[in-house]
Formats: structure tokens, sequence, C-alpha cells
């Protein structure tokens, strides 16, 4: 009887466990993400404005996101606020959830409180 051993990438001994199974990827793509609604600093030191972003909940506040939906800047007299509604709503029917900070400003845009989901924290 033969005994088959499988060698790691390059040959280099047999696999130590990192190796995926047989019929699996290498990479492990999740099929359901958290999606957050949330402020994406941009503009000077001491003079912030924020992007109204899609973003996966685990990349980092100014990092990669999905979408744009709108800008606020707190300084200017009164604050601008443009949110795309539509595109807010396609969203929140895709499951993305708003942090508290975007959630009152998506209520300040004009989307009603009923429609707009409850903040993630």
């Amino acid at each position: 009887m033969a005994v088959h051993i499988r060698l790691g990438p390059r040959g280099q001994g047999p696999l130590m466990g990192w190796w995926p199974r047989e019929g699996t990827s290498a990479r492990r793509i999740p099929t359901e993400l958290a999606v957050h609604i949330r402020l994406r600093r941009v503009g000077k030191t001491k003079a912030p404005t924020y992007r109204v972003v899609i973003a996966d909940s685990r990349a980092p506040r100014n990092g990669k996101f999905i979408e744009t939906i709108g800008h606020y800047d707190p300084l200017a007299e009164p604050a601008r606020l443009v949110v795309d509604a539509e595109r807010a709503r396609h969203w929140f029917k895709n499951g993305a959830r708003p942090t508290s900070t975007t959630r009152s400003l998506l209520i300040r845009s004009g989307i009603p409180e009923g429609e707009v989901p409850a903040s993630v924290r």
C-alpha cells in the first residue's frame, strides 16, 4: 500500500495545517459583511469637513470605503449637509446601519426618522 504525503509550497516538507483542505479556496471571502454608514474626516487641521460614506465595519475611519453618499461641513454658517437620500435608502434595505452621529445627520437631511434604522453604537 502506497502512502501519499502532500508537500507544502515549493516542495518543502509535509503540510503543517495551514494549507486549505480539499474543496476549499485559499482565501475565505465572507458572504455577509457588517456595513456601516459613517463619517470620514477630510479637510485641514482644525478645519474638518466630513464625507458620509458606506464602509465595512472593520475598515479604519479614513480607510477604504464602498461608496460616498454625501458630505457635511460643520464649520460653515449655517452648517452644510448634503445627502443622497435615494442611495441612503438603498443601503438601509441592504442592511447598512448608521452610527449615532450619522443617524442624526440623516434625519436632519430630511429622511423621516422611521426610515432610518437604529444606530450601531
